[in-house]
């Protein structure tokens, strides 16, 4: 009999393993791999995959530039890769995939991946760009293939000879994990649980609530929907304003007026952390995702099945997704102004609004079915493993 396969998928923080690669883990176990979770510390882990040949390791990683920090992790990642043995190492987020994949260089994996989902150093300048880019190359070249999740962040690395054509693959038509269409399914939610949310955050059948999903931080164009929602409100004040993510204050932090109207607004609702996500696209009547960058967000394409009306920046990984004027409504990044007209569009004209949606769920139905990505994830692995004449079991 060949021996176990192992496989380590490595994320700079936790929650990326709940949220990201949510049932790979368990997919993968069940085609007969050995599968090793690492991640940073936190609170998340509690909410991160288990099961038969599904194993945790925690390695303090962190996200930001740390020198001494990142030389640590490093040398832990190494230690533990030597330790577990693994034929593939599969990495996932900046950090990680960079020392995730020099460790398993070092460490002589035989198979390196590394998926790629967005790239910060599109909203940087200066030198801050000039290091974020040369550490994306460095990850590329430790890896034996690189997995981008959308086609127009694919086309920016390679115009930007960041990577060897060669190196560049994409799974499907893009994406990293495709979509639940069981969860993200309103026949599937019940209803005394929309009933209590409802209710927990005085939400009433007559209001008209935005809803924005994703870490607060300004790259996620929370300034820019707040302002806009302000105005809003004042022309429509039946209008609510959900924001659903995390306020990360140390990364990238909303300047302090931005704060005082999160936090003082009486037509904001503040939630900080839910996995009931499928819960509030279903009270929510228009999904905004104002961010700056995106590799390819899945909360479009949750929002996609959900049948839930669309405004989101033209950004690449947005318009992957919402590729035509029929599918949901687009504005220019950062154009607080076209953004506020998008969300009067929404809600004087819900029979336009409804079509884009209803347009867009079918496209996601047909294009995104999660289990079909987690087949094509494996055959690749397979494909990679047989090159180095290594079997799954």
């Amino acid at each position: 009999m060949a021996p176990t396969v192992k496989i380590v998928r490595i994320t700079t923080a936790p929650i990326s393993l709940q949220m990201l690669i949510t049932g790979q883990a368990s997919f993968m176990s069940e085609k007969g791999l050995e599968v090793h979770l690492v991640s940073a510390p936190g609170a998340e882990w509690q909410h991160v995959e288990t099961g038969n040949d599904i194993y945790h390791h925690v390695v303090p990683m962190a996200r930001q530039i740390s020198i001494w920090q990142d030389v640590q992790s490093l040398w832990q990642l190494y230690q533990l890769l030597k330790k577990i043995q693994p034929q593939i190492v599969h990495s996932h987020t900046p950090k990680a995939g960079l020392l995730g994949m020099i460790a398993a260089k070092l460490a002589r994996v035989p198979v390196r991946l590394h998926t790629l989902a967005g790239l910060p150093l599109q909203t940087t300048t200066g030198i801050k760009r000039r290091i974020l880019t040369w550490a994306e190359e460095l990850t590329y070249a430790f890896a034996q293939e690189v997995w981008v999740n959308s086609l127009q962040l694919k086309s920016f690395i390679l115009a930007q000879k960041m990577i060897r054509p060669s190196k560049a693959f994409m799974i499907l038509g893009g994406s990293s994990n495709g979509i639940n269409l069981s969860q993200f399914n309103p026949a599937t939610l019940a209803p005394k649980r929309l009933a209590e949310i409802a209710q927990q955050h005085g939400f009433i059948p007559t209001d008209f609530i935005f809803l924005a999903v994703g870490r607060v931080v300004k790259d996620k164009g929370i300034v820019e929907l707040l302002a806009a929602f302000k105005h809003i409100h004042t022309q429509f004040p039946h209008t609510k304003l959900c924001i659903l993510g995390p306020l990360e204050q140390h990364l990238d932090p909303l300047p302090a007026d931005a704060i005082t109207t999160l936090t003082t607004h009486p037509a904001i609702v503040h939630v900080h952390w839910s996995n009931e996500v499928a819960y509030y696209m279903q009270l929510a009547h228009c999904l905004v995702h104002a961010s700056h960058r995106e590799g390819f967000p899945n909360v479009l394409l949750q929002a996609g099945a959900m049948n839930l009306p669309i405004i989101c920046s033209e950004i690449s990984g947005n318009t992957d997704i919402v590729t035509q004027e029929n599918e949901g409504f687009i504005y220019p990044v950062k154009n607080t102004k076209v953004l506020q007209q998008q969300m009067v569009t929404v809600l004087t004209q819900p029979t336009l609004a409804a079509a884009k949606a209803a347009t867009l769920q079918q496209k996601v139905i047909h294009q995104f079915e999660r289990s079909s990505f987690h087949t094509a994830i494996f055959d690749r692995y397979q494909f990679h493993l047989s090159q180095k004449n290594i079997h799954v079991r």
